[in-house]
């Protein structure tokens, strides 16, 4: 976690420890909106809020103001107050779980217009970025939400990588980015079906029916159900094709 503006970097040495981490993450991640006393109280400390919380709370807002004002950011120093709520107002700021959402928002677009370099190079921009990890070690709900929010960009923007790469029938990098999706979840449909696809291209019918079989007994064996029609519609068509490769990447 760190801050940096016109090459001045305020790294978490300087965010008042542990708490002063997650106060920074928790508003750069909801800068759009104010977060209450409340809200700050319950993502810093959950059950177990100190006995002087507000103290507490003002001390962190402080420190977290100060290491702002040290990047030269003029009053109110980058956490606006209102009403008894806190927000943070950089206004003109980069922040990379947003830029992360918003690039793969762009690879998605543009791949369904049929732009492929386009939608390579935002959907790299959002892999690149939601694989970092997020507040490591920390095990606030807040924060377990944020990871499982960035697990689906990244399987997303992999899903896109995949379709790109056997498009240009660059198989292996194909089948290798819709694995990495799949294995970050294996009940992803969509990253299941894009793997078959991805084999199929490469000409290995086999191992995509493989992919389905798979998939249909992790869905049997954990969920007691069975994978989607949809799913079911892919590995059918590859079944049926007379070369195993199936058209279209609908998702």
């Amino acid at each position: 976690m760190a801050l940096e503006r016109r090459g001045r970097l305020v790294g978490e040495a300087r965010l008042a420890g542990r708490q002063g981490r997650l106060l920074l993450g928790f508003l750069a991640t909801r800068r759009e909106r104010p977060c209450s006393r409340a809200d700050l109280v319950d993502a810093l400390w959950q059950a177990d809020p100190p006995s002087a919380v507000d103290a507490a709370l003002n001390a962190l807002i402080s420190k977290l103001r100060a290491a702002l004002r040290g990047l030269a950011i003029p009053p109110p120093h980058g956490i606006a107050t209102d009403g008894g709520a806190y927000q943070f107002t950089l206004p003109a700021a980069w922040v990379d779980i947003e830029a992360a959402r918003t690039s793969l928002d762009l690879a998605e677009g543009a791949f369904r217009r049929g732009e492929l370099a386009p939608a390579w190079a935002a959907a790299n921009v959002a892999a690149a970025i939601a694989r970092q990890p997020f507040l490591v070690d920390e095990e606030a709900g807040w924060v377990v939400r944020e990871r499982a929010s960035l697990s689906r960009v990244l399987r997303r923007a992999l899903i896109v990588l995949s379709n790109v790469s056997t498009m240009n029938h660059e198989h292996e990098l194909g089948i290798h980015h819709a694995a990495e999706a799949l294995a970050a979840e294996p009940f992803d449909e969509v990253a299941c079906q894009t793997l078959m696809r991805a084999h199929a291209s490469a000409g290995n019918r086999a191992e995509a029916l493989r992919v389905y079989a798979q998939c249909r007994k992790t869905f049997r064996d954990e969920l007691g159900a069975e994978p989607s029609p949809q799913t079911a519609r892919v590995f059918l068509s590859i079944l049926q094709s007379d070369d195993g490769v199936v058209s279209g990447s609908e998702s």
